[in-house]
């Protein structure tokens, strides 16, 4: 069997997240490996670098599968593309070494989040941003996140209540840019939590409401309490950019 990885898009506006569920199959996890299984006539595992939560996009989505086939690459690539819904794309793929795992050798991930700032309301950005509409203190953010880079426990960033596994996760940088029109939260890491990134921009959000004191991040941390840090970010402003490997 060949070990094989792809590059991949997805609008994820309509579906229930990346990983496959038990009572639906509109997942795209699922589409992935319903096209593989037709194609071959055995079913597939599909492994993606990311599990992106419902509603959640991604421009650069790395995943890998192991199949038997007498198609090249780029025949795959395009016989995914021919039977995927349009909000799903395969950009590329490529014959990787027998180890490769696309989750496991993951040595850093880009997560953009969108804030919209102005009051217009803009019809063909609404799926991708978040229409927040307030002003926002984003020098007060960026003081912020000062704390919160590094390696740190962050459970009081984690949604899953039930996380057995540890939540210790080294955050490499937090980039703050503003524009006229929106405010633009780039996180980049080791890995990511469930909901990590949408609460960390849900507390920053606080931050620049003058809500929520900007050096009080350590004590946040400290605290390894879900219910002390802010609300969870909508999902629609949250995409997924790019995997690392070395």
């Amino acid at each position: 069997m060949k070990n094989y990885k792809m590059l991949i898009q997805y609008d994820g506006t309509r579906y229930n997240g990346w990983q496959k569920q038990g009572d639906t199959d509109n997942t795209i996890q699922q589409k992935l490996e319903n096209i593989l299984g037709i194609m071959t006539g055995e079913p597939a595992d599909v492994h993606g670098a990311g599990r992106t939560d419902a509603g959640v996009h991604a421009r650069g989505q790395v995943a890998q599968f192991r199949i038997e086939t007498d198609k090249t690459p780029d025949e795959i690539r395009d016989y995914f593309n021919e039977y995927l819904p349009d909000d799903i794309g395969v950009l590329s793929v490529t014959e990787a070494a027998p180890r490769f795992h696309s989750r496991f050798n993951a040595t850093r991930k880009t997560y953009l989040y969108r804030i919209g700032k102005d009051k217009s309301r803009h019809v063909f950005e609404r799926k991708y941003i978040y229409e927040y509409r307030g002003t926002l203190d984003t020098a007060a953010m960026k003081v912020a996140t000062i704390q919160l880079r590094g390696e740190h426990d962050f459970k009081s960033f984690c949604g899953n209540p039930k996380m057995r596994k540890s939540t210790v996760r080294n955050l490499y940088a937090i980039h703050i840019r503003e524009t006229e029109d929106e405010i633009d939260l780039e996180f980049i890491g080791e890995g990511f939590l469930q909901y990590m990134v949408r609460i960390l921009v849900g507390t920053l959000i606080e931050v620049g409401e003058g809500r929520r004191d900007p050096f009080s991040m350590s004590a946040l941390l400290e605290a390894r309490d879900r219910k002390m840090a802010g609300p969870t970010a909508p999902a629609c402003g949250l995409t997924l950019m790019q995997v690392d490997y070395n």
